[in-house]
């Protein structure tokens, strides 16, 4: 890892991290009394171009900036430049955004989805002879190196890619635009899951409102594994269009699962 770069990356920001301390310290702070600071931090991770800053109930501050689509997405564009993509596909699974796969088809990778959980990925990535692999939540696999997600040399990975291109780390989050997602859980139990499975009028409907969205979107509908739901996830370029489109799923669902 090239340490001079990295210190030469982090010189770019004193000017800014001198502002930053100084307004942190003009706020009293006594204990319990930190709420004044909090927010000063909340404040200065939004202009940094976080995703999304929430302050928990002890007063931390979490942020989160990109997601495992994003970091598999740099990783596999590193990795092809430096001719050690092997295959030339990273491997996800169903959850990964649409925004994401359109971006890979963009820069010439191909993609290979598998069912949700890293074992799965990593299953696809032994047969296959694949290097990259992960999940949305942040499991990254990288098997020139480990079997599993090592959250340390991922981290090490971004950050040696982050000094190397000179840019803040927004805006190599900014590589793509996610599409619009719409989340719903239907509360199911066992014998109304197995229903679902087997209802091949509502498999149609889905369909069919999926094909509704054309290219420009997809529907995902699957059983929990861990949890008593149907989880019911539409996605694309249209947050108006895909929100009604959930709501037509999970009411034909309600109407012949939960409430037939």
């Amino acid at each position: 890892m090239d340490f001079e770069a990295i210190k030469a990356a982090a010189q770019g920001y004193q000017a800014d991290m001198t502002r930053f301390l100084r307004e942190m310290i003009s706020h009293p702070s006594e204990s319990c009394e930190e709420k004044e600071v909090v927010h000063c931090i909340k404040a200065e991770m939004e202009k940094l171009g976080y995703d999304k800053v929430e302050i928990d109930g002890l007063g931390n501050v979490i942020g989160w900036m990109g997601d495992g689509d994003k970091i598999i997405a740099l990783l596999a564009m590193n990795m092809k430049e430096k001719g050690c993509l092997d295959g030339n596909t990273a491997v996800v699974t169903v959850m990964s955004n649409l925004g994401f796969i359109k971006f890979m088809e963009s820069q010439g990778i191909r993609t290979e989805k598998t069912a949700v959980g890293d074992r799965y990925v990593l299953e696809n990535m032994r047969e296959n002879g694949y290097a990259i692999g992960g999940e949305q939540s942040g499991h990254v696999i990288l098997l020139h190196h480990t079997t599993t997600g090592d959250g340390e040399l991922t981290a090490g990975k971004l950050l040696k890619l982050l000094a190397k291109s000179g840019k803040k780390m927004s805006e190599l989050n900014g590589i793509y635009a996610q599409y619009p997602q719409v989340l719903v859980n239907v509360a199911a139990n066992a014998a109304q899951k197995a229903a679902y499975k087997e209802d091949k009028v509502l498999a149609d409907f889905i369909e069919n409102e999926e094909q509704k969205l054309m290219d420009m979107g997809r529907v995902l509908v699957r059983v929990s594994g861990t949890e008593p739901k149907i989880r019911v996830m539409v996605e694309g370029q249209d947050l108006e269009a895909i929100d009604l489109c959930a709501k037509r799923i999970v009411d034909k669902i309600n109407e012949r699962i939960i409430e037939g």
